[in-house]
């Protein structure tokens, strides 16, 4: 605890600087510092006070009293501990947890019987959606026969690995037949199987021992 003398004090403002022999600088001091005296500060007054440092770094006076003023009581301290007053705030507040506890009880009930309702709804739904499957639909041999004779499979080589899309779309342009087929089963846009039977460049007279 410090000990000073009330060096300034601006009365319209509510703040004053106190000096003291044991700091090295004047401290400042504000007037909310001591509202609990029975009286607003003059110059000259002894006071006692702490020091706190503010987030900008400066100081100021903290826990102050005047000497040889009295202090205010406290308003709490003046009433009696078996008034009313002091049991109704526990009886509003426990009336209020009742109330709060219910209402809370009765959002989760609503919240599962919403979620049952779209649990049940969305069942519902998809099983309407699940297509009934007969022999009609199903496949028979004579079926894939068909397919296969109108889809020929398109055997590609086993080199073709090495080949690359590179936006070549013209027979003149390929090195092989084995790239030809590469590009019209891979690449986009191609131009060199004009009967879509997947042989390309059938004409070119270059693959002709391929």
């Amino acid at each position: 605890m410090n000990k000073g003398l009330l060096k300034s004090w601006k009365t319209d403002k509510g703040f004053g600087f106190i000096k003291s022999d044991t700091l090295e600088h004047d401290t400042f001091v504000h007037i909310s510092a001591l509202k609990h005296m029975s009286r607003k500060p003059k110059i000259g007054d002894t006071i006692y006070f702490e020091v706190a440092t503010q987030p900008d770094g400066k100081t100021k006076a903290i826990n102050c009293r005047i000497e040889g003023v009295a202090e205010l009581k406290s308003s709490k301290s003046a009433k009696s501990p078996n008034q009313k007053s002091n049991q109704q705030p526990y009886r509003i507040a426990k009336s209020n947890f009742a109330s709060s506890f219910l209402g809370k009880v009765a959002s989760i009930g609503l919240i599962a019987v919403l979620c049952l309702y779209a649990f049940n709804k969305y069942n519902a739904h998809s099983s309407s959606q699940i297509p009934i499957i007969t022999n009609d639909d199903l496949a028979t041999n004579d079926d894939l026969a068909t397919f296969d004779e109108k889809y020929p499979k398109v055997v590609i080589p086993k080199s073709t690995q090495n080949f690359t899309c590179d936006g070549r779309q013209y027979c003149t342009e390929m090195r092989s037949r084995e790239e030809a087929v590469f590009f019209i089963n891979n690449c986009p846009n191609t131009k060199m199987d004009g009967d879509g039977d997947g042989k390309p460049c059938e004409n070119d007279t270059r693959f002709e021992n391929e």
